[in-house]
């Protein structure tokens, strides 16, 4: 198992997540992930911490506000969320990750939001 460190934008926010070998990434279409187009891995709930700057992430949640979209509120930048199909799992932005270039993962499988359970 290795840790990966990833931050917004303006590094005011900074986590970590643990991963095995591979990240597991999609993307979704619902109206939300559509228009922020991020390529999303997901993780157990307890393989994600914060580590500096959790007062600077604001929550969003829409429609069954079953989901929680997490994000900087100084750059914008969307960091994470707690999957409504799977709440014990976070999908996480690969954008955030230095050490990850998310253009090296080809062909990404895309989910439709409210129809894919391993992607919201």
């Amino acid at each position: 198992m290795k840790t990966l460190t990833g931050t917004c934008h303006c590094g005011a926010v900074q986590f970590e997540i643990d991963v095995d070998d591979e990240l597991d990434v999609a993307r979704c279409d619902c109206s939300l992930c559509r228009r922020k187009g991020a390529i999303m891995a997901g993780v157990a709930l307890d393989r994600l911490r914060v580590v500096r700057g959790e007062d600077m992430l604001t929550l969003y949640q829409w429609n069954t506000m079953a989901a929680k979209h997490w994000f900087c509120s100084r750059c914008g930048v969307y960091t994470h969320h707690q999957r409504r199909s799977n709440p014990n799992e976070y999908g996480v932005n690969v954008g955030c990750f230095d050490d990850i270039d998310p253009f090296s993962f080809g062909d990404v499988p895309v989910g439709q939001g409210s129809r894919l359970s391993t992607i919201d």
